[in-house]
C-alpha cells in the first residue's frame, strides 16, 4: 500500500528554484506532450533515494503538484536497502507524495542485469495497479557520457553506443520511459539537493567498476565538454534508430520463408545485415545472439563456408543464405 501523506508543510529547502522547475517542465513537455497542460496523467518516479533520483522528485512535484507518485525498489543486495528506502518513504510523505516500497528478489548471474530487470518489472507492476501514465527516471548527460566512453572502450557497435533516449518504454511493456533531465549534468542536479541528506551507494567509489574509473577519469579531464559528449550519444541513438529502420526494409524485401525455415538475400550494407542475421536467428526460435556472433556468422558466409549459432545451421547457396534448425549432432557445433 502507498506510504501515507505526511499534511505538515514541506521543508523549504524541498522546493527547488523557479528557473529550475521551469527548465524541468519544458524538458518533460518535449517527452510527455500528453501529460501536461489539462491533463490530470499522474506521473510514477523512480526514487532510489540518491540525490539524482531525489532532485528528479523535488523537480516533478514543483512542476506537477498533485500528479506525482514514487515508488523505492529495494533488491536487498546490501543491508542498509531497508533503511535507505524507508527514508526515501519519509521524504514523499514530507512532500505529501503517495509512495510504495517494492521489494524484490535479484535472480542470480549478471547481478546487474538482473536487478535492471527485477526493478522494471516491479515498477511496471506499481505503475499498472496505480494507474500511472508514465515512468520517469534520473539519467543525465553524465550518465550518457560515462556509458558511451565506457562501450567505446569495448569496441561496441552503434547499438551498443547508442545512448539512452529521452522517451522509450518500460521494457516488456507499452508504458512509457520517460528521461526529462537527460540534458542536465550531475552538478545541476546536485545543485537541487543542495544541504539536503541523500543515499550515496558506495558501489559509486568501488574502483572495481569500469563506470566508476571511467567518471574519476573524466573528472580530471576538464577539457572534454561533456555535455557534447551525451549528444554524440543522442545522435548515435538517432542513427540505431536509422539502422533499426533499414534492417526493417530489409527483412521485407530480402528475406522469405522456406518449409525448413529462412532465405536471407542480402542487398544492404554490412551494419544492416548483421542486423537482419540477428533477427533470423530469434524468428526462428534462438536466443538473441551477441554482436560478436552474428559477426563471426557473417565472416564464414561472405567467405562461403557453412557455419552454426546455437541450433541453427547458415548455409550459403546461390544468391543468398538459408537459415533452419540444425540436425541434432550439428546443433553442437558453434559458430
Amino acid at each position: 500500500m502507498p506510504r501515507a501523506a505526511d499534511s505538515s508543510a514541506p521543508d523549504p529547502a524541498m522546493t527547488p528554484a523557479p528557473e529550475a522547475v521551469e527548465r524541468f517542465r519544458a524538458g518533460l513537455a518535449a517527452v510527455w506532450r500528453e501529460g501536461i497542460g489539462e491533463s490530470q496523467a499522474r506521473l510514477a518516479v523512480a526514487l532510489s533515494g540518491g540525490p539524482d533520483s531525489t532532485a528528479l522528485l523535488l523537480l516533478a512535484h514543483a512542476a506537477l503538484p498533485g500528479r506525482v507518485e514514487a515508488a523505492t525498489v529495494d533488491h536487498g543486495l546490501r543491508p542498509e536497502s531497508a533503511e535507505e528506502a524507508a527514508g526515501a518513504a519519509d521524504l514523499c510523505a514530507g512532500l505529501g507524495v503517495p509512495h510504495e516500497t517494492l521489494a524484490v528478489e535479484v535472480a542470480p548471474g549478471n547481478v546487474q542485469a538482473e536487478a535492471r530487470s527485477a526493478r522494471y518489472a516491479a515498477l511496471a507492476a506499481w505503475i499498472e495497479r496505480r494507474g500511472l501514465a508514465a515512468l520517469a527516471t534520473a539519467h543525465h548527460a553524465d550518465d550518457q557520457a560515462e556509458t558511451l566512453i565506457m562501450r567505446l572502450n569495448r569496441a561496441s557497435g552503434v547499438a551498443g553506443l547508442a545512448g539512452a533516449r529521452a522517451r522509450g518504454l518500460v521494457p516488456d511493456t507499452a508504458i512509457p520511459l520517460l528521461r526529462p533531465v537527460l540534458d542536465w549534468r550531475r552538478s545541476e542536479l546536485a545543485q537541487v539537493v543542495a544541504g539536503m541528506a541523500t543515499v550515496q551507494d558506495p558501489s559509486n567509489a568501488n574502483d572495481r567498476f569500469d563506470r566508476v574509473r571511467i567518471r574519476k577519469a573524466l573528472a580530471e579531464a576538464e577539457w572534454l565538454d561533456i555535455a557534447a559528449i551525451a549528444r554524440s550519444a543522442e545522435h548515435l541513438a538517432e542513427a540505431d534508430a536509422a539502422l533499426d529502420w533499414m534492417a526493417a526494409l530489409e527483412w521485407r524485401s530480402c528475406v522469405t520463408r522456406e518449409p525448413m525455415g529462412l532465405r536471407y538475400r542480402p542487398q544492404a550494407p554490412r551494419a544492416v545485415v548483421l542486423r537482419v542475421l540477428a533477427r533470423c536467428v530469434t524468428e526462428l526460435g534462438g536466443e538473441e545472439p551477441r554482436g560478436g556472433t552474428v559477426a563471426r556468422l557473417l565472416e564464414a558466409l561472405r567467405g562461403g563456408r557453412p557455419a552454426s549459432i546455437g541450433e541453427l545451421v547458415v548455409r550459403p547457396n546461390a544468391g543468398g543464405w538459408s537459415i533452419a534448425k540444425a540436425p541434432a549432432r550439428a546443433a553442437r557445433r558453434k559458430t
